[in-house]
């Protein structure tokens, strides 16, 4: 799976959020100074390209929606992210992060017990 651009990556968040939606949709929610309509339908075709984004067509309007779940992209962009700069490491990231933010033991103990829960909730869903 590719990234995406930080243009990309703003269109899909306003996908995700809306699940569907047309280019003119999409640029009411973009915050101001707002993007020009080709520019918007530019990045759509170029995620769609991608695989990131399908469309049903009606006449010559399209409305759009993801293909991809916000939850496998995150998940692929973090293996990435953790590969390139902490060799893969789960644990070498944390580490980093709780040096770097002066994590509390109980914030430490927080993140373990939420992971194990992520864990929990993940292997309850691929058992059903």
């Amino acid at each position: 799976m590719k990234e995406l651009t930080k243009a990309e990556e703003q269109i899909m968040q306003l996908l995700w959020e809306q699940e569907k939606a047309f280019v003119k949709d999409l640029i009411e929610k973009i915050p101001n100074p707002k993007p020009a309509y080709n520019t918007v339908s530019t990045i759509i075709r170029i995620l769609e390209k991608k695989g990131f984004v399908g469309h049903n067509a009606y006449g010559k309007t399209h409305e759009y929606y993801p293909l991809i779940t916000r939850k496998d992209y995150t998940r692929n962009y973090m293996r990435n992210f953790m590969k390139n700069y902490f060799s893969g490491s789960f644990q070498e990231m944390v580490s980093f992060f709780a040096k770097e933010d002066k994590m509390s033991i109980s914030d430490l103990d927080e993140l373990i017990n939420d992971v194990k829960r992520d864990l929990q909730d993940e292997n309850s869903e691929n058992n059903e």
